[in-house]
């Protein structure tokens, strides 16, 4: 059953004549998309944000950087979190009361990161950013007052398929290896469409499969299909070894199956999988904490996961 304050969501941007994201240019999209998130989430935690900017890939690379107030005796665990958005719209700063509610209840540094967006930067970029913002955090760490052994990578949607190919990436990384990740409603598929969900929550329930084609053409080009695993992590063809995962998923969500696929596929693996699914949520409820009780309690129980995930640690 849909829950009762998403259905009243839904009916209040159904009566406000909002057009759907796929009708609008990207730059227009983007402000409309940072309006709805804002307007939903939680509201800022009393934490210290800071912003960086590091070389990256395609130029500079902002990052904002959460840290507690409070002192801490010993270094801190880190999450590097991916926004979603598609890969089209979002950016750090959109997140702060999900992020900054992270970083206060899991008494962790949590560093975002402003990845490039397409169309003006497609596929492979996001991914290139994201995994040299992991190494910059992983050399880093001490700095922020972080152990580069309790890093976790986390994000939802477009950011949740970031932190998939990040963890894949890391694998074979000869630095630090990554104590976790926390895969949020992830895109895992190769292209939109390919699980039975899309049929069943095509429409009307926030994200559309016009807007899962919008953005996937702007990431991936003209057929909307991923060039590699890098794209789509269920195109990967050995998942095994990997950290622990957390994969969230909402019962009303055309992701839906596909984040199930994806981790039944770490689980069959021999990687510890914790799969929890939402049943009454929509796509993008980590970000609905402010008005929906069960998305705050989803917070809640990504923040726990991180305190589990980097708890222990080998002296």
């Amino acid at each position: 059953m849909l829950d009762k304050q998403i259905a009243t969501l839904l009916d209040m941007a159904k009566a406000s004549g909002a057009p759907d994201l796929c009708e609008l240019p990207p730059e227009v999209c983007r402000q409309v998309y940072s309006e709805i998130v804002r307007s939903s989430d939680l509201a800022a935690a009393d934490v210290q944000i800071d912003e960086r900017s590091i070389d990256g890939p395609g130029g500079a690379l902002g990052l904002r950087i959460y840290t507690p107030r409070d002192a801490a005796a010993t270094p801190r665990s880190a999450v590097l979190f991916l926004h979603g958005g598609g890969f089209v719209v979002g950016a750090p700063q959109d997140y702060d009361g999900l992020v900054s509610t992270l970083c206060r209840e899991s008494d962790c540094v949590v560093v975002s990161v402003d990845y490039r967006l397409a169309p003006e930067h497609p596929f492979p970029a996001a991914v290139e950013d994201s995994e040299a913002a992991m190494g910059w955090l992983f050399d880093h760490a001490s700095e922020l007052g972080a152990d580069a052994r309790r890093v976790v990578v986390a994000g939802d949607s477009a950011g949740g398929n970031l932190a998939a190919v990040l963890a894949l990436l890391n694998r074979s990384s000869e630095g630090p290896i990554l104590a976790g990740q926390i895969l949020l409603y992830p895109v895992t598929s190769e292209r939109p469409g390919m699980f039975e969900s899309y049929a069943r929550y095509e429409s009307g329930y926030f994200l559309t499969r016009g807007s899962m084609n919008y953005f996937s053409r702007h990431y991936h080009g003209p057929d909307l299909a991923a060039a590699d695993w890098r794209g789509a992590p269920l195109l990967a063809e050995d998942v095994s070894e990997l950290p622990p995962a957390l994969v969230l998923v909402g019962g009303f969500d055309p992701l839906r199956d596909e984040g199930v696929a994806y981790a039944r596929r770490l689980s069959e693996a021999g990687n510890q999988v914790m799969l929890v699914e939402y049943a009454g949520l929509t796509h993008g409820f980590m970000v609905m904490g402010g008005v929906v009780n069960a998305a705050r309690l989803a917070v809640g129980q990504v923040a726990s996961t991180v305190k589990l995930m980097t708890g222990a640690v080998v002296a």
